[in-house]
């Protein structure tokens, strides 16, 4: 037999469960209109490339992409920067990872592609590069997702047939598709001992601010157009 003392504490403890669940429910229910309202209201960048990107020797928060999102929300941008850098990776590599790079709730806004430089160092053959750079560019523009193309350019120990080959990857990919095009991701870095770690292939700290200077105003058009 239950006795009413019972009957109470039974209907207590299931009206607590209810209410408990009841409000986990609507949390939940809270923190995903949130996060959805906010993916609405901020552009979504996608940073696809190399070390270059992934920030390699740099420490949390200093790499390209981060220091990038920094400079345009201090221009009043609101925009979210995802680093999809793999040390070491080649074109390759990007091109089998560009759609889980790319996944999720809101499609991005722009994509900043910056591969080729490890195909280079690598030796490559540039056919080979051209047509994974090719790839993601044409993946990106079946899914109209705007790009911004980073080149790299061959240093003057290769050949000049393999430099003009691979110098030209990019500038012919860039018309083929019609997309922007800014020339030589390490402008105004590369060979300079100040601006660069002691393996003179990556840029430190001061080195990556250069190249956010240099990168913005093109990122803030590949935006706009």
């Amino acid at each position: 037999m239950i006795y009413p003392i019972e009957i109470y504490h039974q209907t207590m403890k299931s009206m607590c469960r209810l209410t408990f669940c009841t409000l986990t429910a609507s949390f939940i229910a809270l923190c995903l209109w949130a996060n959805m309202a906010l993916a609405e209201t901020s552009l979504r960048i996608v940073v696809l490339g190399d070390s270059l990107i992934s920030g390699y020797g740099l420490q949390g928060g200093e790499a390209f992409p981060e220091q990038l999102q920094i400079a345009l929300q201090a221009d009043g941008l609101n925009v979210k920067i995802e680093n999809a850098g793999v040390s070491g990776d080649t074109s390759a590599g990007g091109l089998s990872r560009l759609d889980w790079s790319i996944d999720g709730l809101q499609k991005p806004d722009l994509v900043i592609v910056a591969l080729g430089a490890n195909d280079m160092l690598r030796g490559l053959p540039v056919a080979e590069t051209k047509k994974n750079i090719r790839g993601i560019l044409q993946k990106l523009q079946e899914k109209d997702i705007k790009v911004l193309l980073i080149g790299m350019h061959a240093p003057l120990q290769y050949s000049l047939l393999f430099r003009n080959g691979f110098d030209k990857i990019y500038s012919d990919l860039a018309k083929t598709f019609n997309v922007p095009l800014y020339p030589f991701f390490l402008k105004d870095v590369a060979l300079k001992a100040d601006l660069n770690q002691a393996d003179g292939l990556h840029p430190n700290q001061k080195g990556v601010a250069v190249m956010v200077q240099n990168l913005k105003p093109i990122v803030q058009n590949a935006l706009k157009n």
